[in-house]
C-alpha cells in the first residue's frame, strides 16, 4: 500500500503546485518505475479519492497542525492517508503503518515521526474534528467557497444535488455506432459476454461496472466509443444531412467529431489548435473507418485555415471552465479560479463572432460547453443574440424527446447519474 500512497502523494503534490492531473498522475507513476500494474492503479484510485475530497481534508488536516507543512510531499501523503482513513475501506491501522512507511521514505527526518502522530491523532479525536470541519461548506461539499456560492445563486434549488453529484464517481457510458450495430443488438451482445450493460438513449449504453477498452467488445473495431450521454445529443440538435458542409471547430479529442460522421454523410473539418490533440481526432477516426480533413488552426481567427466556403452547420465545443465535469476531471475544482471564468467568457465570445461569419444564411451553429456556469452559457448567447440581428435561438426538444435519464433546464443539462453537465444553444442564421 505504500508505493501507491507514494504515488498518489506525488500526484497530488504537483495538482496543488498548479499541473493538470493527466499530466501529474503519469509522471508520478513514472517515478515509480518498478511498482506493479496494481500499485500504479491504487496509486491512480487514491490520486483521484484524495483531490475528489481534499477540500474536507485539508479543513481536517488544518485542525491536526500545529502549522502550515514547508514540504509539500508530506503534505500531500497525509492529505491521501486522510482520504484513506474517512472514505476507504482500508483498516485503520493498515492505513497509518503503511504511511509511515511511506514518509520514512522521504527527505525530512522529521517525516516519520509527524505522519505517525498526525494519523493517530485524527482517529483519537475524529468525532471532535468532525463537529469543527462541519461548520464549513468548503468541507461539507470539497469545492471551493466561490464555486459553492456560483451555483447557490444560479441554482437556488438544486446547487446542493450538483455538487453532490460531482463527487460520485462518473458512469462508463459508451456510443454505439449506428452504422456498424444498433443498441439493442450491442446490449445483447454484452449480455452474451457477461457484461451487465443498460440502454438509456438512441445510442448510449451505460455499464454497471467500468472496464479497460480493450476488453470492451468491439471497441477495438469502432462499433462502439466511450463517451457520457449528456455529449452525445450533438448530431441529432444540429439536424445533418447527406453532403452538407459542417465544422466541427476546437474538436480534439473527437468524441463529437466521430459521432457526427456516424450520424450522416457529410463533408467535415475538423479544426483544433493543438496539431498534437488532433493526432488524437486521427486515431479515433482511424479506429472508427471514418473520414474528415483535419486542420490546425484557430477558431476565433480564419486566417490559414479557412478556403472561403461557407458551413451548413457548425458545431462549436468550445474551451470553458469544465465546471460541468468534475467527476471526471477532479482536478479541476482546484485548479480554476474565479477570475479564469472571465477569461474563458472572452474566448468563448471571440470563437462565436469568427464562426459566425462563416455560416450560410440558414445554417445552424450549436453551441455547446461543458460548464454549469451560466456566464459561460445563456448569458453568453443573450449577448450574442442582442448584438447580432440575423441569429434566433432555436428551442432545443431535450426534455420531450429524451426522457427519464436527462435532466435540462433551458440547455443546461443538470449533472446526474447518466451524463454531464453541459450546456447546449442551437442558433439559426436569417
Amino acid at each position: 500500500m505504500y508505493i501507491a500512497q507514494q504515488i498518489a502523494a506525488n500526484a497530488v503534490r504537483q495538482v496543488l503546485s498548479g499541473r493538470n492531473l493527466t499530466l501529474a498522475l503519469p509522471d508520478a507513476q513514472q517515478r515509480f518505475s518498478t511498482a506493479t500494474p496494481q500499485q500504479h492503479g491504487a496509486g491512480a484510485d487514491l490520486s483521484y479519492g484524495t483531490l475528489r475530497f481534499y477540500g474536507e481534508l485539508e479543513i481536517y488536516l488544518n485542525q491536526l497542525l500545529e502549522k502550515p507543512l514547508s514540504d509539500g510531499h508530506v503534505h500531500a501523503l497525509l492529505l491521501v492517508a486522510l482520504y484513506q482513513l474517512l472514505h476507504d475501506k482500508a483498516d485503520d491501522f493498515t492505513v497509518v503503518n503503511q504511511a509511515v512507511k511511506a514518509a520514512s521514505f522521504a527527505k525530512p527526518t522529521w517525516a516519520k515521526g509527524l505522519v505517525n502522530g498526525v494519523l493517530r491523532n485524527f482517529l483519537r479525536q475524529q468525532d471532535t474534528l468532525a463537529i469543527h470541519a462541519a461548520k464549513y461548506e468548503v468541507a461539507q461539499y470539497s469545492y471551493p467557497q466561490w464555486w459553492i456560492n456560483a451555483l447557490k445563486g444560479q441554482y437556488p434549488a438544486r446547487w446542493q444535488e450538483m455538487l453532490q453529484i460531482g463527487n460520485m464517481h462518473p458512469p462508463m457510458t459508451l456510443r454505439v455506432n449506428q452504422r456498424k450495430i444498433t443498441a439493442q443488438e450491442y446490449v445483447q451482445l454484452l449480455d452474451r459476454h457477461g457484461i451487465p450493460a443498460k440502454l438509456i438513449g438512441k445510442y448510449a449504453v451505460v455499464l454497471e461496472h467500468p472496464m479497460s477498452v480493450d476488453k470492451i467488445p468491439g471497441f477495438s473495431d469502432g462499433v462502439v466509443s466511450v463517451q457520457d450521454y449528456g455529449a452525445q445529443l450533438a448530431p441529432d440538435l444540429l439536424d445533418l444531412s447527406t453532403d452538407m458542409r459542417v465544422l466541427d471547430a476546437c474538436c480534439a479529442p473527437g468524441g463529437k467529431t466521430g459521432h457526427l460522421l456516424e450520424s450522416a454523410d457529410i463533408q467535415l473539418i475538423a479544426l483544433d489548435s493543438d496539431a498534437s490533440r488532433l493526432e488524437r481526432v486521427k486515431s479515433n477516426l482511424t479506429r472508427l473507418s471514418a473520414n474528415a480533413t483535419l486542420k490546425v488552426g484557430n477558431a476565433a481567427n480564419t486566417a490559414g485555415w479557412y478556403d472561403g466556403q461557407l458551413f451548413d452547420r457548425i458545431l462549436a465545443d468550445v474551451p470553458c471552465s469544465a465546471s460541468g465535469i468534475v467527476r471526471r476531471h477532479v482536478d479541476i475544482k482546484w485548479l480554476r479560479r474565479e477570475a479564469d471564468i472571465v477569461s474563458f467568457t472572452q474566448q468563448q465570445s471571440a470563437i462565436l463572432l469568427n464562426l459566425w461569419q462563416i455560416l450560410a444564411k440558414g445554417g445552424k451553429l450549436l453551441y455547446v460547453t461543458c460548464s454549469v456556469f451560466e456566464q459561460e452559457n445563456q448569458r453568453q448567447i443573450d449577448l450574442f443574440l442582442s448584438q447580432h440581428a440575423d441569429a434566433k435561438q432555436l428551442p432545443l426538444p431535450l426534455e420531450a424527446n429524451l426522457g427519464q435519464h436527462v435532466q435540462c433546464l433551458n440547455g443546461q443539462l443538470i449533472p446526474s447519474a447518466y451524463h454531464d453537465g453541459l450546456f447546449y444553444a442551437l442558433l439559426q442564421k436569417s
